[in-house]
């Protein structure tokens, strides 16, 4: 089995490099991710500008390469000029920080696994809950159990799966859950400050983001230690809003002469 490993914090982080001497247990392991943080790019790729990469380790069954780029240019220049055929399974993460609810549509490590979707590659992204007192041993062994049957079964067409892990050693965990994806509340505020010239910037910051505990979600099962494992399809179009009065009455309106 060969997988193509990465993430968005970074190509020295804790997670990746645990997640990484896990995966060579079973695996060809090929790790391809950012120089530096690069968290919250969400899914965006590089066209106006040269992508360098530098490899900076080599032993059994572990070669990592390190890129100027993002999560998404890294799962590409890892299939199409690192890696000498495609990836069986991507894995991305081990992601420092929740990414469940509305988190995914920000998250650099869940679009790198967007991404290897796209090139029809079976693709993981999995995520420790919280912060610090990180336990990443568990969250990589659940990594290698999940891509070895990915490998062996494959995944639904358009289809990748989002791992969020609950921070505790492995005999508190209580259980893994089929999840729907969550809804996030946010307390974002933007502080209005000057530079030593006199010039205005703004920072974001607030509260990190929490969620709703309505049961069967992300949220609800991480908060009962449970691992949350959400298929996330790549399909986004809202068919049940078809049917939706307002959404009938604007294609109404629209086709009027």
């Amino acid at each position: 089995m060969k997988i193509l490993v990465t993430n968005d914090d970074g190509v020295f982080s804790e997670g990746i490099n645990t997640l990484a001497r896990e995966l060579k247990k079973s695996a060809e392991v090929t790790v391809v991710a950012p120089d530096r943080e690069r968290s919250a790019v969400g899914h965006s790729v590089t066209f106006f500008n040269p992508l360098r990469i530098q490899k900076i380790k080599e032993e059994k069954n572990i070669t990592v390469y390190s890129s100027d780029g993002t999560p998404s240019d890294c799962v590409l220049l890892g299939i199409y000029a690192v890696m000498d055929k495609k990836p069986d399974v991507i894995v991305s993460g081990i992601n420092r920080g929740a990414n469940m609810g509305f988190d995914l549509t920000y998250s650099g490590t869940v679009s790198a696994a967007m991404e290897g979707t796209i090139q029809k590659i079976p693709s993981i992204a999995i995520s420790l809950a919280s912060f610090e007192d990180l336990y990443f041993d568990y969250a990589a062994k659940i990594a290698r159990k999940i891509a070895k049957i990915i490998y062996e079964n494959g995944l639904p067409e358009g289809t990748f799966l989002n791992v969020n892990v609950p921070n505790v050693s492995e005999e508190k965990i209580k259980g893994v859950e089929l999840t729907k994806q969550g809804k996030s509340i946010y307390d974002q505020k933007l502080l209005k400050r000057a530079d030593p010239r006199g010039i205005e910037y703004y920072w974001l910051t607030g509260a990190y983001p929490y969620g709703e505990p309505i049961p069967g979600t992300d949220f609800a099962e991480v908060h009962n230690k449970k691992v949350s494992i959400t298929p996330v399809h790549l399909y986004m179009t809202n068919e049940n809003a078809f049917e939706f009065s307002l959404i009938k009455h604007i294609e109404n309106n629209l086709n009027k002469k």
